[in-house]
């Protein structure tokens, strides 16, 4: 990622509809962090782009006080690009950048809500399996899910 490319990522993030303001600012922050230390941020990013137009980005990064498991934080393509494989491709290329990097296992935390449905799905086919529930833990009625892939 570079900072050419933030503009394209903010887009994307804004006109995702499961996506709230303020966790957009929340994506942003990262993002920021990123580009403004991209080695001591601790944060990761890939894009993925067509004809130099950015259509999906991931971010992730290791996990504090772990020995090999990573966190994907961020994860969003363009809604009239989703279904043409960029999904997958950002995450197995993420996944292959953690192995390189001794990870064992990825996790990813997201929402129960129905909007969700979607990402969920894309994430067990993906290889990721529901492995906690937290009931009410975003606000009353949306339940955070904890997904997980070993990758050894």
């Amino acid at each position: 990622m570079t900072s050419q490319d933030k503009p394209g990522i903010m887009h994307i993030l804004h006109n995702t509809p499961e996506f709230k303001a303020s966790e957009v600012d929340v994506a942003e922050e990262l993002i920021d962090s990123y580009l403004n230390d991209p080695r001591g941020s601790g944060y990761h990013i890939l894009v993925t782009e067509t004809n130099s137009v950015v259509q999906g980005y991931i971010c992730f990064g290791s996990t504090p006080m772990t020995e090999g498991t990573w966190d994907i934080y961020w994860m969003a393509v363009a809604p009239d690009m989703q279904g043409r494989g960029m999904g997958g491709a950002l995450i197995k290329s993420a996944e292959s950048q953690i192995k390189e990097a001794g990870g064992r296992m990825a996790i990813i935390e997201t929402s129960s809500m129905p909007s969700y449905a979607k990402t969920r799905h894309f994430h067990k086919r993906n290889g990721y399996e529901t492995i906690a529930h937290i009931p009410d833990f975003y606000e009353p009625g949306d339940d955070k899910l904890i997904l997980l892939k070993r990758l050894d």
